[in-house]
C-alpha cells in the first residue's frame, strides 16, 4: 500500500507530459539566516502569487504550510523541508517529523543535508532513518544535498562535478526518491551525472539572476542536461510579477 500512496504522490509532483517540473521554494528564512528577504515579507500575497502561476510544486516549512495552504488544499502540490541546519555547524534541528508531514497531506517530505564535512555522518544517519520512517506513509523522500568545502573565513556549498556526483550518489545509495543538489555550472559534467542516475535529480535554483531572461536561459540548460528540473526561490519571488516569472521559467524547463 505505501509503494501506491509514494507513487500518488510522485504523479502529483511530475504531472508534467514532459517528466520535468519548475518547483519554487519559500523554505529560505530557517536555512539562510540573512535577513527577510523582500519577496517573502508578506507570505500570504506571495504564496497566492506562486499559485497563480501554476508550478508544479512549492517547498515551504510546515509552519508556512499550515498558516496559508488551506486555501489552496489539493489545488498545488507541496513537499514540507524537514530541516533547519548551517554549513558551519554540526548539530542540526528536525524541524518537522515523517507523520507531522504526512498528516498535513504533503506531497514529499525534504530533507537538507551537507556533506563532505565533520558532521557529514551525522546526515547520512539522519536521512537513513526519515528514509525507513517514510516508508510504511507512502511519502516520497527528497534530500536537499549540498557538499560544502571548507576556507580560511567560511565553509561554503561547492559545485565542483565530483562533489556533486558523490551528492547525488549518497543520495541514490540511502533510498531517495529524488535528489536536489546544486547544478554544477557545467551542462557536460551535470549530463554525466543524470545520466548514472536511476532517480530524478532536480537542480537547486542558484543566485539571483539580474534578468528574467538570464534566469529562463540557466533553466533551459538544465533540461538540456536531461534533469528531471529545477527548484527556484530568489529568480521566482524577487521579480516583481511571480506568476509571470514562473510561467517564463515553466516554459523554459518544459518545452526545451
Amino acid at each position: 500500500m505505501s509503494r501506491l500512496g509514494k507513487q500518488t504522490r510522485l504523479n502529483r509532483i511530475f504531472s508534467d507530459p514532459s517528466g520535468r517540473i519548475l518547483s519554487v521554494a519559500v523554505d529560505h528564512l530557517i536555512n539562510y539566516p540573512i535577513g527577510l528577504p523582500e519577496g517573502l515579507r508578506t507570505m500570504g500575497h506571495t504564496l497566492e502569487q506562486i499559485v497563480a502561476g501554476r508550478p508544479h510544486a512549492i517547498t515551504m516549512n510546515k509552519g508556512i504550510a499550515m498558516r496559508f495552504m488551506e486555501p489552496y488544499a489539493g489545488k498545488v502540490p507541496f513537499i514540507i523541508q524537514s530541516m533547519a541546519l548551517r554549513p558551519e555547524w554540526s548539530e542540526f534541528a528536525w524541524t518537522a517529523h515523517v507523520e507531522e508531514v504526512a498528516a498535513m497531506g504533503a506531497d514529499a517530505i525534504a530533507v537538507a543535508m551537507f556533506l563532505k564535512g565533520d558532521s557529514e555522518i551525522h546526515f547520512i544517519n539522519h536521512l537513513a532513518r526519515v528514509v525507513r520512517e517514510s516508508e510504511q506513509y507512502g511519502l516520497p523522500v527528497i534530500p536537499h544535498i549540498y557538499p560544502v568545502s571548507s576556507g580560511d573565513e567560511k565553509t561554503s556549498v561547492t559545485h565542483c562535478p565530483e562533489d556533486i556526483a558523490y551528492a547525488v550518489r549518497m543520495g541514490l545509495e540511502l533510498g531517495a526518491d529524488v535528489i536536489k543538489v546544486p547544478y554544477t555550472g557545467d551542462a557536460a559534467s551535470f549530463r554525466d551525472i543524470v545520466a548514472e542516475t536511476p532517480v530524478p535529480v532536480v537542480a537547486a535554483g542558484g543566485p539571483k539572476c539580474n534578468t528574467l531572461e538570464e534566469a529562463a536561459e540557466m533553466m533551459r540548460t538544465v533540461a538540456r542536461t536531461g534533469a528531471a528540473g529545477a527548484t527556484v526561490g530568489r529568480n521566482v519571488w524577487e521579480f516583481p510579477d511571480i506568476p509571470k516569472a514562473i510561467r517564463v521559467l515553466t516554459e523554459a524547463m518544459v518545452t526545451t
